[in-house]
């Protein structure tokens, strides 16, 4: 057997620990000298103790995890819910990362306020096109909302519009419409398809409207990104006397699978004189 020391260095973990465990009934040592108390560990108790750390970075209380190892808790159920919880911090770290990305991008356009150029803005009419489309719901118009259905929306259209032989004639487009339940937007996307193309599968066609005036911007690089182009675009109507109407449309002139800082879309504004 193992003395405490031994055995929390074998485990990974503090003595102080091991004596908290032994305390509230988790893991009782195999033994302990009657005269001087110290406590002694076989090496199969390693297993519980696996057990208990394992668990105890799942989130459980220390309650509910002797409660389980009472239980007789199997390899396979063990591993189920750590893979799970594998799945959850992987999940997490994602958003974390995505956050980070939005906080640097938001600070980058901070540092450049007064500095933006809108030469690049330019007005121009938008004619209108035949688009298949299909349309979803997300929780608002914010891009941590909108990108986790737009993406996959994007994906199943072109796969239904293969599926209907339906051909793309332009760009694919996302137009973003009120639900009347603020601050919810359903997002649009489309590609163009050829005037007189028949409804065909499950996709909807529809004829999207075209932009007489339009306030028109080409943005290079991620949509994390967005945010400082669309802010070009509003200092250019407030500096040239127009108001905005509704939400831009993103047109997708570039697309790169495997590294967004590839993208290039255009934003067009539908814009009024004041």
């Amino acid at each position: 057997m193992f003395g405490i020391g031994e055995f929390a260095a074998l485990g990974r973990v503090s003595v102080r620990m091991l004596r908290h465990y032994d305390a509230i009934g988790l893991l009782k040592p195999a033994g302990v000298d009657p005269a001087s108390g110290y406590r002694y560990y076989r090496a199969d108790q390693l297993r519980r103790l696996n057990r208990v750390i394992a668990l105890k970075d799942l989130g459980l209380t220390l309650d509910k995890i002797g409660g389980i190892l009472d239980e007789k808790i199997g390899v396979e159920q063990l591993h189920g819910m750590l893979r799970l919880r594998r799945a959850e911090l992987a999940e997490r770290m994602a958003a974390d990362a995505a956050r980070l990305a939005r906080v640097e991008a938001r600070l980058r356009m901070i540092e450049e306020e007064g500095r933006m150029d809108t030469e690049d803005v330019v007005l121009k009419r938008v004619p209108p096109a035949r688009v298949a489309e299909l349309s979803a719901i997300c929780a608002s118009y914010a891009a941590q909302d909108i990108s986790p259905v737009s993406g996959p929306l994007y994906r199943e259209v072109w796969r239904r519009a293969e599926q209907a032989h339906v051909c793309p004639a332009g760009a694919p487009v996302a137009y973003y419409e009120d639900t009347g339940e603020a601050p919810a937007v359903r997002v649009h996307t489309a590609f163009e398809v050829a005037p007189g193309t028949a409804a065909g599968g499950d996709l909807d066609l529809r004829d999207l409207p075209g932009i007489e005036s339009a306030a028109t911007i080409v943005h290079r690089g991620s949509m994390d990104e967005a945010d400082r182009s669309m802010q070009i675009l509003a200092r250019w109507i407030d500096d040239n006397g127009y108001r905005p109407v509704g939400y831009a449309r993103e047109v997708c002139l570039e697309f790169d699978e495997n590294d967004p800082a590839n993208w290039v879309h255009e934003f067009q504004i539908e814009v009024r004189r004041a």
